[in-house]
């Protein structure tokens, strides 16, 4: 684990360490934020770059080493998506949106373990959505409203990484609060512990 995810970490330790609970972690039930303009154009633009999630490198080791955190991560989710190309896009785009919204794909990866257990058509008991349990609010708030779009590999992705960035600015980069926004749980340990767990199982040292 790198130096700065290690801090984050040990800061989330300590907060976690006012309660830990064996409760299991309740899926994502974001609230509506009272945004400002600027925020919500930001994501908005953030949300609608068509881009596809395709990674470029200007250094090959950078390239093989990526190559090789998707030949592990394949192996290791081979159990939870049996197709080999469903699941090689689906670890391209995690990688491309973690990356792109400044998060560690290992927390993602492990946000999704527990948010939806990796089933892209995944609904919670409060309505949110896919593989990292959108609520279909955000749909009106940042994009066109089409909340059918929030089961569609990339965008269901895309907003959740671009939604729990705003979440980890909002909270100065403190992602036990953070993560409690994104499952409406905000200050609970029994979520931020869950995805903390499922994010060591996701660590790759290279």
């Amino acid at each position: 684990m790198r130096a700065g995810v290690a801090g984050r970490v040990s800061a989330w330790l300590l907060a976690c360490a006012l309660g830990v609970s064996t409760l299991s972690a309740q899926a994502g039930n974001q609230k509506e934020e009272a945004l400002a303009d600027s925020v919500r154009v930001a994501l908005s633009n953030a949300i609608a770059d068509a881009r596809p999630p395709k990674p470029k490198f200007t250094d090959i080791n950078q390239r093989i080493a990526y190559l090789h955190w998707l030949g592990e991560m394949s192996n290791r989710l081979q159990k939870k998506i049996p197709d080999a190309v469903t699941r090689r896009e689906f670890l391209e785009t995690l990688w491309y949106e973690s990356k792109r919204a400044g998060l560690d794909p290992a927390m993602v990866l492990g946000l999704v373990q527990v948010e939806s257990g990796f089933r892209k058509y995944a609904v919670s008991i409060a309505g949110a959505r896919g593989y990292m349990q959108v609520m279909p609010f955000w749909t009106n708030v940042i994009g066109d409203g089409d909340r059918r779009k929030l089961f569609h590999m990339q965008t269901n992705l895309r907003y959740g990484c671009v939604i729990l960035r705003m979440y980890s600015d909002m909270e100065n980069g403190n992602l036990y609060l953070a993560l409690g926004r994104f499952n409406g749980s905000r200050g609970k340990p029994e979520y931020p512990n869950a995805v903390l767990a499922a994010w060591k199982r996701w660590e790759y040292a290279g």
